[in-house]
């Protein structure tokens, strides 16, 4: 196509547009929603990674042919399940949307989960309430904010790490979430902190679980955040009087 055959496409003018292609301004959301919808790449795609590095077949596309983030299959073009240990979270966070970073997680496969993409997200010492640790927590990828659904539980990749929790609504610049646990109270996570959202379908225990028993771990974890509170509540009463 040429340039001004894609500007008409678009709705842009062929300057304005030639302005976007060659780097010298940003396109504002329409029109990136414009340039999604046409190519049916994902904005967070178009936006955080450089295609040009990866070969389409490295890419996962869902329904309409939408490509979305790098995925690894088998010599048979089934997609793995990789698993994200505790351990490299931290790593995750910023080779969550690098092919070559996501081949070297260790993977797995589940003939019951074949439609979309999953990975598996391992639980380490209670860091997952109410999955035990060394459970596997497997969440299918979510691409919009808006499919979200308010009382279901997700995976939420963000800045500052990899956490589950239960939705409750949105706000314009954020998303409201909840713990499993009542005892706190639901919070807030910033739009521009979300990295990546996977909806969760499965939970894989560890060998070794009994169902109803608490780790001691998190027994002190709960009477650690307690004393915090009361100590919390002391202060605001000295000050009062």
């Amino acid at each position: 196509m040429t340039q001004q055959e894609l500007a008409d496409v678009l709705i842009l003018t062929r300057s304005r547009y030639v302005a976007y292609e060659y780097g010298r301004t940003e396109p504002p959301i329409d029109v990136l929603i414009r340039i999604s919808n046409y190519y049916n790449v994902s904005i967070d795609l178009l936006v955080r990674v450089d295609i040009r590095k990866y070969p389409v077949d490295n890419m996962m596309r869902l329904p309409e042919n939408r490509i979305v983030l790098p995925v690894t299959v088998d010599s048979e073009g089934e997609n793995y399940i990789e698993i994200v240990s505790q351990k490299a979270s931290m790593g995750y966070l910023q080779g969550f949307s690098d092919h070559e970073y996501i081949e070297k997680l260790a993977r797995m496969k589940l003939p019951f989960l074949q439609n979309g993409k999953y990975r598996a997200f391992l639980a380490d010492g209670d860091s997952m309430p109410p999955f035990a640790d060394g459970s596997y927590i497997i969440g299918e990828y979510v691409e919009q904010i808006e499919d979200l659904k308010s009382g279901k539980e997700y995976i939420f990749i963000t800045s500052e790490g990899i956490t589950y929790k239960t939705f409750v609504k949105q706000t314009v610049k954020s998303i409201i979430v909840s713990a499993d646990n009542t005892f706190y109270e639901p919070y807030e996570i910033l739009l521009e902190n979300i990295l990546e959202i996977w909806k969760y379908v499965r939970g894989i225990l560890p060998e070794n679980y009994h169902p109803g028993k608490t780790s001691e771990k998190a027994i002190n974890k709960i009477l650690q955040e307690l004393k915090t509170s009361i100590k919390e509540l002391d202060d605001k009463v000295s000050v009062l009087t």
